[in-house]
């Protein structure tokens, strides 16, 4: 067999599948709970479970190993990192401090290098090798990582270049052999605009020890299974890079999870112009595919209030999934954005819970059905008050009333516990999309009792049985998956915000939200609809009809996000620009390590023909892939000239070079 290992790791889920190269199709696939505290646990279940699913399967069989994460993003959002040094050459310091762009930079250890280029990739200034390596000793054991942000080095990445090879040089260990990362902003993108550059540059170097940490611990996993298959992970533009190669550029997996399920969304429905929505534990993400490619977002990754200049697939994501609280507020029925265990799973694994929640039901206090659970994890930094609640939480959960009655001003002291749940030190549990339909007897992992106890709690103050209850939390979701998906609809065809609000009122009534007005609305998708995740076959049905769009629910589409970690290829781009200068050369080839001067502008177009497809093949085998075909697409920029008539002015030429390949194997 000619197998490959998909492994995702969700909010709420972590998939495993394994799928055959060959033939497309999936051999065995499982899902286990995502471990926060420690992945590798909920990994390694996950991996076990398929991979002894068949004594037919072998660890030889796998020829290649899939991971799609979403540590890169979650650390991001969280504010985690590894401790790194931002050198910036050729910034102006009292124009970046005047402006507060200092708080955009990520890291407060920042260092004003002298040096960089102008527009035109000429040296402003010399680098100041000394102040450089002043900044690098005085770090040395203090710092994980440094990133290195010349200005323009998008022009001319010399300066960058020459800090990064002596910084490897001067912190290389003599025991080790291994020196610093070192992370420079033209690796990471082409574009101008010196801060988001910087600010993505410092937060890549953050985030290498731990995306390395991620990959020994899957590689440990895997050694245990004689697995010696390559490991490739997801980018966020769904294609695949090797490990290695993502070690040192982890931002570039911003949103590796959800463009992964794009990918295997692509791969199940084996359609190529779709949208897709995915529906996980803790948020749903739709995204569109044209001619079997996810869009990309142009304007880079907007992640956790920093903005960068990663291109990732252009994803609309919303706090709506499985695990969304559902819960009344005033008087109505209010699903999400909060993530909550389900009441079905707390009782799966804790059922001395149901009898609180018969006792609840006796006599309803507030924050009926809520509970607390301690997530394991200690803080000695944390004050005496949460110390003592901690510990009341470390036998088991906590109903939110009980736990009321221990705390000094009661169900005042809330914030207490707010603040508890931000730094993911307990979890709240509470009722589900995911509770509704173990009611409702349509699914049935956990425990399907407590999810009815709960059910009776909410549905009782709206004069509801149970079972209406429930139905209206499904219609609920499928009818805010509508809303979404029309205002994504929107958003990429140009609307405002405030004219997607004056839709509101129609968007309602084309879901019967207002089933007495005189006025009827009908909205049609042109493209069908496809849904993964688990279980989509719940809410996207009723959300096509009122779409009246075609859905497609494939065939293992609980597990798409695992298949799309080894479904997609390897891509690699680089840029070359042209553009005019004064000088007797007027034609500036500005290449991925330097630039060039030329006479005529054809003659520096064929220069980069030869030069860049070589470099570009380099790159794509160092991101792991075989086969490798490049591709270049040329766009000649000019203006008119106004005091002649149909006469122009040559502003640039940008050559982009792509290299597609497929996956290298184990042999």
């Amino acid at each position: 067999m000619n197998l490959a290992l998909g492994i995702d790791t969700g909010g709420t889920y972590t998939d495993a599948v394994l799928l055959n190269r060959e033939t497309g199709t999936v051999q065995a696939g499982n899902k286990a709970l995502t471990t926060r505290h420690d992945l590798s646990i909920g990994i390694e279940q996950a991996v076990s479970t398929v991979l002894d699913s068949s004594e037919q399967i072998s660890s030889d069989h796998i020829a290649l190993v899939g991971l799609s994460t979403t540590l890169a993003t979650n650390a991001i959002v969280e504010g985690q990192g590894a401790p790194v040094c931002l050198l910036l050459i050729g910034y102006n310091p009292e124009l970046i401090r005047h402006y507060g762009f200092e708080r955009e930079l990520v890291t407060p250890d920042i260092v004003y290098i002298p040096g960089g280029h102008n527009g035109d990739g000429d040296e402003l200034s010399p680098l100041d090798e000394s102040a450089l390596e002043k900044a690098v000793r005085d770090r040395q054991n203090k710092v994980e990582a440094f990133a290195v942000s010349a200005y323009f080095s998008v022009r001319n990445p010399a300066h960058e270049l020459r800090a990064k090879a002596l910084i490897e040089q001067w912190t290389k260990s003599s025991s080790s052999g291994t020196s610093t990362p070192v992370t420079c902003g033209h690796e990471l993108t082409t574009r101008l605009d010196a801060i988001r550059r910087a600010t993505t540059t410092a937060l890549n170097a953050r985030l290498i020890p731990l995306l390395h940490e991620l990959i020994l611990t899957v590689r440990r996993i895997l050694e245990a299974r004689n697995i010696a298959a390559p490991l490739m992970i997801v980018k966020g533009d769904g294609s695949l890079v090797s490990a290695d190669w993502a070690a040192q550029r982890p931002v570039e997996t911003i949103l590796s999870g959800p463009a992964a399920s794009v990918v295997g969304a692509w791969h199940l429905a084996g359609k190529k112009d779709v949208w897709v929505v995915d529906v996980g534990g803790t948020t749903s993400d739709i995204a569109v595919l044209r001619n079997g490619r996810p869009r990309l977002n142009p304007e880079g990754a907007h992640v956790g209030g920093w903005r960068t200049m990663i291109e990732t697939a252009d994803v609309h994501t919303v706090g709506l999934g499985g695990d969304s609280h559902v819960r009344i507020e005033n008087g109505e029925l209010a699903i999400g954005p909060r993530r909550v265990i389900p009441l079905s799973l707390l009782a799966h694994e804790h059922p001395e819970i149901l009898r609180t929640l018969q006792r609840h039901l006796a006599d309803p206090p507030d924050l009926a059905g809520q509970f607390l659970l301690h997530q394991g994890r200690t803080s000695t930094s944390r004050s005496s008050a949460d110390q003592n609640l901690l510990a009341h939480l470390e036998p088991g959960p906590q109903s939110l009333p009980d736990l009321a009655e221990t705390m000094p001003y009661g169900l005042l002291d809330l914030r207490q516990l707010r603040d508890l749940e931000a730094h993911r030190l307990v979890l709240r549990a509470g009722f589900t999309p995911t509770d509704a339909l173990h009611a409702l007897g349509r699914f049935t992992r956990w425990n399907a009792e407590a999810a009815r106890l709960g059910a009776r709690l909410l549905a009782d103050p709206l004069g509801l049985s149970p079972e209406e209850f429930c139905e209206r939390v499904i219609v609920g979701v499928s009818r805010k998956l509508t809303s979404e998906l029309v205002h994504k609809v929107l958003i990429d065809e140009g609307c405002t915000l405030e004219h997607i609000a004056h839709t509101t009122p129609f968007l309602s009534r084309a879901t019967d939200a207002e089933p007495d007005s005189d006025l009827e609305c009908r909205l049609s998708l042109r493209h069908p609809l496809v849904a993964v995740g688990a279980p989509v076959q719940a809410y996207l049905p009723q959300t096509a009809r009122y779409l009246n769009t075609e859905l497609v629910v494939p065939e293992h589409a609980d597990i798409a996000n695992a298949i799309g970690a080894v479904a997609g290829g390897v891509v690699q781009s680089l840029k070359a620009l042209i553009r005019p200068v004064q000088d007797k050369k007027p034609y500036r080839l500005h290449l991925p390590d330097g630039v060039l001067n030329f006479a005529g502008l054809e003659e520096a177009v064929t220069h980069a023909q030869q030069i860049v497809p070589q470099l570009l093949h380099t790159l794509a085998r160092q991101a792991g892939a075989n086969g490798v075909d490049v591709r270049m697409d040329r766009n000649d920029h000019t203006a008119p000239v106004k005091a002649g008539w149909g006469d122009e002015i040559f502003i640039e030429t940008e050559l982009i070079f792509t290299a597609v390949g497929r996956p290298g194997l184990a042999s």
